[in-house]
């Protein structure tokens, strides 16, 4: 049997309009990589949360990764329609730097670590945002609008429940 990964298609070049398709690319795998690091982080949280939080926080966390793994297609079928290959291996889309949420870290602090990576991830759509903009790009800058609102009201869910 063939190995699937020696059939990846390479990049091409679109002519969409886009002025600068690689680095709007290229900013979007940043996302993307980023946004599958949260998944798997929110996941971490859901499993392991304990404490008087729990059932509020694991029911959150099911709705959070649910959104975000639904985000994982969008943006990487974005980076697709550009003409380039979204990053697909554990390595670039894991920070295997990453200590994750010490799943022995009190149920306030897990919340907050998640907080402060939904910050992360609208801070860098806001950039891309700037970028597509800038490159003539009104698709995937209304798109990284839609996605940094998620991360803004997550991180306010998250905020609000670690407050007190």
């Amino acid at each position: 049997m063939k190995d699937l990964r020696t059939v990846t298609p390479g990049a091409v070049k679109v002519k969409t309009g886009v002025e600068a398709p690689e680095a709007v690319a290229e900013k979007l795998a940043e996302i993307l990589s980023g946004t599958y690091d949260l998944l798997i982080r929110t996941h971490e949280v859901h499993w392991n949360i304990e404490g008087p939080m729990f059932y509020g926080v694991h029911m959150l966390t099911e709705t959070q990764y649910g959104e975000l793994f639904a985000a994982t297609d969008e943006l990487a079928e974005r980076i697709r329609a550009l003409g380039h290959l979204a990053p697909a291996t554990p390595g670039a889309l894991l920070d295997t730097e990453a200590k994750g949420t010490k799943a022995k870290a009190g149920a306030a602090a897990m919340v907050t670590a998640l907080k402060d990576r939904h910050e992360a991830l609208s801070r860098a759509c806001h950039e891309g945002i700037t970028l597509a903009e800038d490159s003539g790009d009104p698709v995937t800058a209304d798109m990284l609008t839609a996605r940094s609102a998620a991360h803004e009201k997550a991180a306010w869910m998250l905020r609000s429940m670690a407050a007190g």
